[in-house]
């Protein structure tokens, strides 16, 4: 069986994104084409927030399903 996100069906990618510093704004580029500006501030909120989700899915195994949101 694959793992695939339940709402998108799509598996999930496995190589991490990059990102540079260009003329103040943050550029990152991802799998399939996703690119994105940023600025400053925007990075770093998206960084702690990513930090976050990705520390949290760690401890839940792919079989796992979502908790039930209240």
């Amino acid at each position: 069986m694959t793992n695939q996100h339940s709402a998108t069906g799509v598996p999930p990618h496995d190589v991490p994104m990059d990102a540079v510093a260009e003329q103040g704004f943050v550029l990152v580029d991802g799998p399939d084409g996703v690119a994105v500006t940023l600025t400053p501030k925007a990075a770093s909120g998206s960084a702690q927030s990513i930090a976050q989700a990705a520390s949290d899915a760690a401890q839940h195994k792919p079989e796992d399903p979502p908790p039930a949101s209240d």
